[in-house]
């Protein structure tokens, strides 16, 4: 992709143009930014010029924003705090040899991943990660992720997928709401269920497995990640489907019980993926290596 210079707009006017919006003042943007009154409106006139319209209107001895100062603020302020986020990564890992960006799974970063991190940063001292959360598939060329943990099918473009592991789910309650008496299958359809919005079929697979159909499997709460639904369980709200590895505290704890030993295996599986342009980056293999190793040590 080649980008048009002509369009490219100059940071530090991006910049002057936001600070004196936020402050309603050239003379006060100048201050912060350490520069003249003068240069402050020079630049926010350069960048009118670039856009070829007027971002604010002189009133006395205030400038207040226009229309379509209003409507370009919003990007301006995207547009720095990206410039910034960008740098700090850089910054960060400024010896690419020692550092690995990884795109994982909300849910299973914060709950499986994160709490096993520091076992890897033992194995590479001085190694420096950058964790990010993405819930579906991205362009590795868009996005200068390493490498991704990946729930679905082995497919991913210009990606290389290692399998990780399989999933099974079973049914579990908070302490309270499973009882202490046993129940069996059909007990649960009169019970409240907890569903995940993306995967909305899961309690009538489940049910299925179990032998029973019933239309009373697609009804309850709903919610879009798992971390929402654990919650939710612990909180007393309903019965949920979860796997196991993400709910290992909450089991320990007593928060959440196992109200059905009846496991399902989801159709989908994890993997591991590898942009092709980077399958040889040492520290990615050790980490796939190490994951890996993780994963049978936990199975």
């Amino acid at each position: 992709m080649t980008l048009s210079r002509k369009l490219m707009p100059d940071l530090v006017s991006v910049q002057a143009f936001e600070c004196a919006a936020r402050h309603g003042s050239f003379t006060r943007a100048a201050g912060e930014l350490n520069l003249t009154q003068s240069a402050v409106s020079r630049q926010v006139k350069d960048l009118e010029g670039h856009l070829g319209t007027l971002l604010f209107e002189r009133i006395r001895q205030r400038v207040v924003l226009s229309e379509a100062g209003r409507r370009f603020l919003p990007e301006a302020r995207k547009l720095l705090l990206q410039t910034e986020e960008t740098m700090l990564r850089a910054m960060s890992s400024a010896d690419t040899r020692l550092s690995l960006s990884i795109a994982t799974l909300p849910t299973f970063g914060s709950r499986w991943l994160s709490p096993r991190l520091p076992d890897f940063l033992r194995l590479h001292p001085g190694a420096i990660l950058n964790v990010g959360s993405r819930s579906a598939p991205f362009d590795f060329e868009e996005q200068s992720f390493d490498l991704a943990i990946h729930y679905g099918q082995p497919v991913w473009a210009h990606g290389i997928c290692t399998y990780l592991c399989g999933e099974s789910i079973l049914p579990v309650a908070s302490g309270a709401l499973a009882g202490a008496s046993a129940i069996e299958p059909a007990d649960l359809l009169e019970k409240p269920l907890l569903h995940l919005a993306t995967r909305p079929k899961l309690w009538s697979r489940w049910f299925e497995q179990a032998g029973l159909a019933s239309d009373r499997a697609y009804r309850g709460h709903r919610f879009d990640q798992f971390s929402m639904i654990i919650e939710a369980a612990v909180a007393g709200m309903g019965h949920a489907l979860l796997p196991r590895y993400l709910i290992e505290q909450e089991l320990r704890s007593g928060e959440l019980q196992v109200v059905l030993d009846l496991p399902m295996q989801t159709e989908n599986s994890y993997y591991v993926v590898v942009p092709e342009a980077k399958s040889t980056n040492p520290l990615g293999q050790d980490f796939t290596a190490w994951i890996l190793g993780q994963v049978t040590n936990t199975a």
